[in-house]
């Protein structure tokens, strides 16, 4: 079995850096630069050989579908997720009184954004509402009946990095006969995933991340019982049955999942994700959950010793591969880190680390050596209506460096119960860990 320091020697940036940066972009291993080498070389010898690229077409989804548990006539392949979901949802009808769509507050904008666009086509938008940056399957029960067409669902929030429980989501909408559609573009790589044991109707991703390849490439599952009756709107000539016919009297869907495709294929990309996921399936996908758990757990403790606040929730089964920890000015502490070869990313009052195979525990301790020098800066000024779950002495704290109408009074939840307080008056006496809304 590959070791994570083995496997981190295929990436150079590791060289120089402390990359910390996979929920944004996967660092690039040799074999995908390789794989790119690959293809320039094709196009310099041989010009054009379209058979050749067409091949790598079909090898992708090849090996993408056996690392999601499905056949490969359930994949398209696309540019990225947004294209894919745009061809979906284009196939999906919300006339009569099934023309519902809900939405959690923790999707990222690729799917919302054509999901709200439904509306001119009579879908009517549901709204999911996190509470203290978390989501829980019965929210969406709560929101779903009869009147629900879709459900989609990030499996992991970019935001805060919570990763819902879409099987209990999954049932939920199986309950009420909603189609499920899984945005994994935050999970793919780190856990292992069998489309066919979750039992959704759709899931879409892409290679960009956990994956290690490129932009510009994502998938899309379709179950293979749905792909008759969906008709998508978006469509292309690699979409049809006979694309290499190039018959202009007559659009005639692919019988598969081909069908969701469009144009000409991102070949070059083809090449960069084939090697990604390949590389991957070097990896037993349980190994690599356990690191990352492990490099969160090291990383959340360590924050929890210096008094920092996490919108992260500390429990494994509950989170991703990413951990966010609050603070004042994340774009600062990124630019902070940056000057120190270290690369995270900034995402609201927070910073992401986010790990993958090739991360160390060494790699946390020199992102501590940093924000140890910016500890004034690793924490949130509560402001009426926020929500925070972080351990009383931190509250004290951020309580003192805050505006002065915080003295008045805070909302404590400590065990379920609830307690007005003057924040003068929060010590050590309560619970460890606490949740404290602002008024």
């Amino acid at each position: 079995m590959t070791t994570p320091e083995r496997f981190r020697r295929r990436f150079p940036i590791f060289e120089k850096k402390v990359f910390l940066n996979s929920c944004s972009k996967g660092a690039l291993s040799d074999d995908v630069e390789k794989a790119y080498g690959t293809y320039l070389d094709s196009w310099r010898r041989d010009g054009s050989p379209w058979e050749d690229w067409v091949e790598m077409l079909e090898r992708t989804r090849a090996v993408f579908a056996s690392f999601i548990g499905c056949s490969a006539d359930e994949i398209a392949v696309s540019y990225c997720a947004s294209t894919a979901a745009a061809g979906l949802v284009s196939a999906l009808s919300f006339e009569g009184t099934r023309d519902r769509i809900a939405i959690g507050d923790f999707e990222f904008p690729t799917l919302v954004h054509n999901l709200l666009a439904q509306e001119k086509r009579g879908a009517s938008v549901v709204r999911v509402r996190a509470e203290a940056n978390r989501l829980a399957a019965e929210s969406y029960a709560n929101e779903l009946d009869e009147r629900v067409r879709l459900v989609p669902v990030a499996h992991v929030c970019f935001r805060n990095g919570y990763r819902q429980d879409i099987e209990a989501v999954v049932r939920c909408a199986k309950a009420v006969g909603a189609l499920t559609l899984i945005d994994d573009y935050q999970s793919t790589g780190t856990r292992p995933l069998d489309v066919k044991a979750l039992q959704c109707d759709f899931l879409v991703t892409g290679t960009l991340k956990y994956l290690l390849g490129s932009s510009g490439l994502g998938f899309l599952y379709v179950r293979r019982e749905l792909i008759d009756e969906l008709e998508p709107l978006v469509t292309g000539w690699f979409g049809q049955e006979k694309p290499f016919d190039f018959d202009i009297e007559r659009a005639t869907y692919h019988a598969s999942a081909r069908r969701f495709e469009t144009g000409t294929p991102p070949v070059p990309n083809l090449y960069a994700g084939f090697a990604g996921i390949e590389l991957l399936g070097q990896l037993d996908p349980v190994t690599v959950q356990a690191h990352l758990e492990a490099l969160a757990s090291r990383l959340i403790d360590g924050a929890k010793r210096r008094g920092f606040t996490m919108l992260t929730p500390e429990e494994p089964e509950r989170r991703g591969p990413l951990v966010v920890l609050a603070c004042h000015d994340s774009q600062r502490i990124v630019e902070a880190l940056a000057r120190e070869n270290i690369v995270v990313s900034a995402r609201g009052e927070g910073i992401r680390v986010s790990f993958h195979y090739y991360n160390l525990h060494d790699d946390i301790d020199a992102l501590f050596q940093v924000l140890d020098s910016h500890a004034d800066s690793m924490a949130p000024l509560l402001r009426a209506g926020c929500v925070a779950n972080i351990s009383c002495s931190s509250a004290f704290g951020l309580a003192l460096r805050s505006t002065s109408s915080l003295r008045k009074a805070v909302f404590i939840r400590i065990n379920r119960r609830h307690h007005a307080l003057p924040a003068h008056k929060m010590t050590s006496r309560f619970a460890q860990r606490i949740t404290v809304t602002v008024h």
